[in-house]
C-alpha cells in the first residue's frame, strides 16, 4: 500500500515560514532576557572592629635543670646510691668506682716525696756553705716539685671515682647495678630540678617581632585535662634555625603543675585592640597572583584586589583594597561577573 503526500500550496508554505521565524525570534528574546537577569547576592557593609592576633605555637615543658649522671672514668662500681624518685641534696654521693690502685699510687708518691724533701733539705744546708754546686741542689728541688705535681694529678683521678649530685633535684630510675663495670658513656641515672619549670617553644621568623624578653604568654598543658597558666619569657635564641626558619623561645611557668616533657600549646597575643575590617573568609576569591573581593557599586559587581592579614576560623582581616562603608559580596560570589548587574538580597555589617 503506498501513501501519497500532496505538495504544499504556496500560501501554506509562506505561513509556515512566518511561524518558524516567529518562534526563533521569541527564543532569542527569552534567551536575551535570561542573560540580562541580575545575579542575586548577599552582602556585608565593611566596618572596623577590634582584632586580637593570637599566635599559637607548640612547645614542651622542661625542667629547670636536667643532667644525665655519667662517671668520668672507667671502673667497677663499689658503691651505688640511687634513691629512685627521691629528692637528694647537692653534693650527695651517688656512686663510687674502685680506686684501690690509685690509692696505692698516691701512697707510693707520698713516701717518695718525704724522701725527696729530706734530700732537698740536706742539700740546701750544704749549698749554704758551698758544699755542693747549685745544679745538684736544683735537681733535688725539681724532684720534690715533680712528686708534688704527681700527687695532685693522682688526687684528681681519685676525685673522679666519686660521682656526686651536681644540684638538688629528683633522681630518676637507676640504669645499672652495684658491681657493674662502667665507662664514661654509661648512664647511671638522671637528676632533674622540677621546683621551677620552663617551656620551650618555636615561632616562625615572621613573628619574631611579636615576642620579647619579659613578655607574658598563655600556656595550655595538654595532660589530664587542659590546664591554662601564664609564663614569662626569659630568653630568645638570637639565631633563627636555617632549616625550619623558626626562632626558639624559653619561658618560665608560673604556678603550673606538669611533668618535664609534657606537650604544651603556647598562645601569644601580638596585636591587641587593633581596628581592622574583617570579612568572612568565603568571600575571598583566590588568584594566581592576587586575592580578590567583589564589591557592589551602583548596582554592579566590581572586582578589587585586596591584601589580607590576620585569619580566624571564619573571618580574615583586610589590610587594603576595601574602605569603611564598602558593600562586599559574601553570598553568590561565584556567580558574580565584573561589571554586571547584581541584586542585593540580604545586607549585614561585617562586624556582626
Amino acid at each position: 500500500m503506498k501513501t501519497h503526500f500532496s505538495p504544499l500550496t504556496p500560501k501554506v508554505a509562506v505561513a509556515l515560514c512566518f511561524l518558524m521565524a516567529g518562534c526563533h525570534s521569541k527564543k532569542k528574546e527569552e534567551s536575551g532576557k535570561k542573560e540580562d537577569k541580575p545575579v542575586i547576592v548577599d552582602v556585608v557593609v565593611a566596618y572596623p572592629e577590634s582584632v586580637s592576633n593570637v599566635i599559637e605555637a607548640n612547645g614542651s615543658v622542661v625542667a629547670n635543670e636536667y643532667v644525665e649522671l655519667h662517671p668520668e672514668i672507667s671502673g667497677r662500681l663499689t658503691f651505688l646510691n640511687v634513691p629512685e624518685g627521691t629528692t637528694v641534696a647537692k653534693g650527695t654521693v651517688i656512686a663510687k668506682i674502685y680506686d684501690g690502685d690509685l690509692q696505692a699510687q698516691l701512697l707510693k708518691q707520698k713516701v717518695q716525696l718525704e724522701l725527696a724533701e729530706k734530700t732537698e733539705q740536706r742539700l740546701s744546708k750544704l749549698l749554704a756553705v758551698n758544699g755542693i754546686n747549685q745544679a745538684d741542689y736544683d735537681a733535688a728541688l725539681n724532684t720534690v716539685n715533680s712528686l708534688k705535681a704527681d700527687m695532685v694529678y693522682t688526687q684528681a683521678l681519685l676525685e673522679k671515682t666519686v660521682l656526686k649530685a651536681p644540684f638538688a633535684g629528683i633522681v630518676g630510675l637507676r640504669k645499672v647495678s652495684n658491681g657493674a663495670y662502667i665507662t664514661p658513656t654509661t648512664i647511671i641515672a638522671t637528676i632533674q630540678q622540677t621546683s621551677v619549670l620552663k617551656v620551650d617553644f618555636t615561632l616562625p621568623e615572621e613573628y619574631s617581632s611579636s615576642i620579647k624578653k619579659g613578655s607574658v604568654v598563655d600556656v595550655e598543658i595538654d595532660a589530664g585535662g587542659k590546664t591554662r597558666c601564664k609564663a614569662n619569657v626569659i630568653a630568645i635564641e638570637p639565631q633563627i634555625n636555617l632549616t625550619t626558619r623558626n626562632i626558639q623561645v624559653r619561658a618560665i611557668l608560673q604556678k603550673c603543675n606538669a611533668n618535664p616533657g609534657t606537650f604544651a600549646k603556647v598562645y601569644i597575643n601580638s596585636a591587641v585592640d587593633k581596628n581592622s575590617i574583617m570579612i568572612p573568609t568565603n568571600a575571598i576569591i583566590p588568584d594566581d597572583k592576587n586575592k580578590k573581593l567583589v564589591l557592589v557599586k551602583n548596582g554592579k559587581a566590581v572586582f578589587t584586589n585586596v591584601t589580607t592579614g590576620v585569619r580566624t576560623e571564619e573571618f580574615v582581616e583586610i589590610k587594603s583594597g576595601v574602605s569603611i562603608g564598602d558593600t562586599v559580596v559574601v553570598g553568590g560570589v561565584l556567580f558574580a561577573r565584573d561589571g554586571k548587574d547584581v541584586k542585593v538580597r540580604k545586607v549585614e555589617r561585617s562586624d556582626k
